[in-house]
Order: structure tokens, then C-alpha cells, then sequence
């Protein structure tokens, strides 16, 4: 059995983990089972990011006749998006990997990893152990257990968008963020859109107002079918057959059959923990599979620590590269370890229209008893959001009612994963409202709505206590 200083498991966000200790001269071994780079580069934010503005640009186009242009799209050349979206990817990945090959105090082992005891794994024949582990294998897609779907096939997040052909017809089981981004991307571009979700609305994580919009936006782009699940599917002649029922009643009568070419599903994500069997070593994983760490990510393994999407705090690139940082320094500075603050974790869900969120939603406020004011202001309240005629877009602002702390920040419509970065900074560093309340605001310019929101809630904040839970101020067409 080979012995390493340092095993680090997924080239995700993991590899800034393995780079900083083999920089400081500690012999690592780097393990993946599949393209470098992890979920992100190679199935998840940035092929779905490329998509996403393809779709953008060919829906501009299909709806410039509002602004008095006349254009169509004479042809959706699907082979040739993937190619383009893939191909500097692949490209990327590859370059990962031999850079990694090469490097030096590395060792690449590709193939899937299994623990067989106590910091020892086995690699494909080859066994290696380590005092130092770091566990980075993320996800995979969650598959339901309904009947026919294995046998009649279906597409996953990392299967659908490298599909050879454009679906005339799609159905996506999953109202989430996923569900949202692919049915923006498949619809701009001319398959026929349903979706099925077992939820009253999409988005359900999102604030509620959130959640709402989007969903009345979405049910006026594509079928959104609420309350609902896949019963049964099968094939005939090529064509998928959904039986569609009410959500949670097994065994009830489905309500209808849904025609179509293909199937994605978009119903969530599970840890990879279980197919590490990381139990052998030792590692406890929570009731959902996902891998247990104090606030420094240690396991209770002495040696062996875990970050990103396995550990399930927030499955987000971005939360996965902060954890990378601090399990890095942690690592290399046992004597003074540095605890991860994820006050103020963003979010994106790029549909149209965008999502950014940041903080408590105002349900979430609600149930754990927090006192807040929060204001709403429209798109189309302000000048440059009315000249883009987003009429459904709105920010929501949630604020403590005595100190004017950032409680929430919550934007849908146009440039939302953008505009929502200056809440982000803000309730980072636990500043008052009023920075951007009394900031100065380039006119007229899309972040005036900003502005507009935060400067309602501030004059919503006071010095004595509110007295109220959710005292409410909305911008015009804003609820």
C-alpha cells in the first residue's frame, strides 16, 4: 500500500486544497473518477451559464418586435451550441489534468475511490492511505424511484446538455433552480416546455414573493403543472409516455399523460458519500447522506477533513471555494485555525427572469421569529427598468427594525445574479442600510432600483422597536 502525506478525493475545489500542500513539499495523491475541473466546469454552472445566454440572446431576438424591430430566427443549429459550449470546456478539463500530471509532488489516480479502512482507499487495483484526507466528491444527480423511468430513459443535469438533438418536446420533472434554468434554455430555443413539480409554486427555497412571480411568469412561458409527480413512464413507438398524479398519494389515479421526446430530472442532488463508503473509515454522514464536519470541516476523523457540495451546507460553487481556502490554510496552520463564516452566502437561479438572493427570505424570518420591516420596489418603477419593459422584475428588502441591519435581500428580473452583489457586500460586512440608501446612483441606470428599495426600508427603521413582525412597504406594480 502506497502512503501519501495528503489524499485529496474530487479536483473540484479540492485542487486548491492538493496545489497549496504540494507546494509547501508534501507528497499528495489527487484521485477522480471523471473529467477534471469537478460538477461545476464540466456539468453544472459554467456549460449551463453558456447555455443560459444563448437562450437569452435567441428570446431577445424573438421578442424585439416590442421595441419596434422586426427580426426572427431563421435556425436553431443545436449541434453547433454544444460544440461551442463544450468544446473550450473539454479543452480546460484536459489542461486540468495534465497540469496536475505533471505538477510536482502530485500523483493522479483516475478511477473511483472507495475507502477499505481506517484512511486507507482503494483507487480501480491500487491501494494508498494518507494520515491527511480531504474529501471533495461532491454530488450526483437524485434519480425517484418511478416506475418505467429506468427503462423508458431519461436525461439528468449531467447528461442534457450534451443531448445530439434539440427535444421538440420536453418535460422536466423538478420545479427548482435547475428545472428553472434548463426549461429558460430548451424553451428560448423551441422545444415545447412542461413542467412537473410537486410543490404549490417553483422556486420554493426562494422568498415567497419570489417564488410567486416566477412561477406566474413561467406558467405564461411553458406548462407548469403544480401540486403534481410522475406516477408511472413508458415508451411506445419512441414516444415517452408521463402518467401524471397528485404529489404524495401513492397509489392514486393519475389526473393525466404527458406526450414527449425526453425527459430531464431536475428533483435535486445526493452526497456521493455513500459510493466512498466513507462509514469504513469511519466518517459519519447526517440523516440525508451527507458528510458530518465541525465549523473548521473536520470530521470527527482526526486527519480527515470534507468541503463543498458532499458536505451539503450550500451546494454552490462559490461556498465550495471558500471552504477550499479555509480547509487549506487549516491544514497548513494547525495552530491557528480559521472557522468558516458563511453570514451572507449569495444565491443565482439564471432563468428568465433572473433570480439573486441573499439571507432570509421573509417566511424563513417569520418562522424563527425575527423581527423585520421590508420594502418592495419594481422594475419598472424606475427609468431604465421601464425602458427594458420589465414589468415583472422587483427587489425585496428585509431590515432589522431598530439597528437597519440587512436581515434579506431577495431581486427578480433583469441582471438580478448582478444587482444582488452590492446586498451581498453589504450584509458581508454588517453594514447599515443607509450605504446604500444615501449612496449616489449613476441615473438612469438598472441599480436605481436598488436604491429605491433600500432607501423604502430605511425609512422603515427606526431607533425604538417596531413592535411588529413584517411591517411592509411595496413600490409600485412591485406585489
Amino acid at each position: 500500500m502506497e502512503r501519501f502525506d495528503l489524499i485529496v478525493i474530487g479536483t473540484g475545489s479540492g485542487l486548491e486544497v492538493s496545489a497549496a500542500a504540494a507546494e509547501e513539499g508534501w507528497r499528495v495523491a489527487v484521485i477522480e473518477e471523471g473529467p477534471f475541473g469537478g460538477t461545476c466546469l464540466n456539468r453544472g454552472c459554467i456549460p449551463s451559464k453558456m447555455l443560459v445566454h444563448v437562450a437569452d440572446v435567441a428570446r431577445t431576438i424573438r421578442d424585439s418586435g416590442r421595441f419596434g424591430i422586426r427580426a426572427r430566427i431563421e435556425e436553431v443549429d443545436w449541434p453547433a451550441i454544444v460544440e461551442r459550449t463544450f468544446a473550450e470546456i473539454d479543452r480546460d478539463a484536459t489542461a486540468i489534468r495534465e497540469g496536475n500530471r505533471r505538477a510536482e509532488n502530485i500523483r493522479v489516480f483516475e478511477g473511483s475511490a472507495r475507502f477499505i479502512g481506517h484512511k486507507q482507499l482503494e483507487v480501480g487495483d491500487t491501494s494508498i492511505s494518507a494520515e491527511t484526507i480531504v474529501i471533495a466528491a461532491g454530488t450526483r444527480p437524485e434519480v425517484p424511484p418511478i416506475p418505467g423511468l429506468a427503462e423508458s430513459g431519461f436525461e439528468t443535469t449531467d447528461t442534457i446538455m450534451r443531448i445530439p438533438e434539440l427535444p421538440g418536446r420536453l418535460v422536466i420533472l423538478g420545479g427548482g433552480f435547475v428545472g428553472a434554468e434548463m426549461a429558460h434554455v430548451f424553451g428560448s430555443l423551441g422545444s415545447e416546455v412542461t413542467i412537473v413539480t410537486r410543490g404549490p409554486a417553483m422556486v420554493r427555497d426562494e422568498d415567497r414573493d419570489v417564488s410567486h412571480r416566477l412561477t406566474d411568469v413561467y406558467a405564461r412561458r411553458f406548462r407548469v403543472i403544480l401540486g403534481s409527480e410522475a406516477q408511472r413512464v413508458s415508451r411506445r413507438d419512441g414516444t415517452l409516455l408521463i402518467e401524471v398524479g397528485p404529489a404524495g398519494e401513492p397509489g392514486a389515479d393519475a389526473t393525466e399523460s404527458i406526450e414527449c421526446d425526453t425527459i430531464l430530472v431536475a428533483t435535486g442532488r445526493v452526497s456521493n458519500a455513500d459510493r466512498l463508503a466513507v462509514d469504513r473509515s469511519g466518517v459519519v454522514t447526517d440523516e440525508r447522506g451527507f458528510v458530518e464536519t465541525d465549523e473548521y470541516l473536520r470530521t470527527d476523523v482526526p486527519g480527515i477533513w470534507a468541503l463543498g457540495d458532499i458536505v451539503g451546507r450550500y451546494q454552490l460553487k462559490h461556498n465550495a471555494n471558500l471552504e477550499a481556502a479555509h480547509v487549506a490554510n487549516n491544514l497548513l496552520n494547525p495552530d491557528s485555525l480559521s472557522a468558516v463564516d458563511y453570514h451572507a452566502m449569495p444565491a443565482a437561479t439564471f432563468g428568465s427572469p433572473q433570480i439573486g438572493s441573499v439571507g432570509l427570505t421573509e417566511q424563513a424570518a417569520e418562522e424563527r421569529g425575527i423581527a423585520y420591516v421590508s420594502a418592495t420596489h419594481a422594475y419598472d418603477a424606475t427609468a431604465y427598468g421601464g425602458s427594458i419593459e420589465d414589468h415583472d422584475g422587483f427587489v425585496k428588502v428585509l431590515a432589522d427594525p431598530k439597528s437597519g441591519e440587512l436581515i434579506g435581500c431577495h431581486v427578480i428580473g433583469t441582471d438580478a445574479s448582478t444587482l444582488v452583489q452590492e446586498a451581498v457586500n453589504l450584509m458581508r460586512f454588517r453594514l447599515p442600510i443607509d450605504v446604500i440608501a444615501r449612496s449616489i446612483y449613476i441615473h438612469p441606470a438598472l441599480p436605481e432600483v436598488m436604491q429605491a428599495a433600500f432607501a423604502r426600508v430605511a425609512g422603515l427603521v427606526s431607533e425604538e422597536d417596531a413592535g411588529a413582525h413584517g411591517q411592509h412597504e411595496h413600490g409600485e406594480h412591485a406585489s
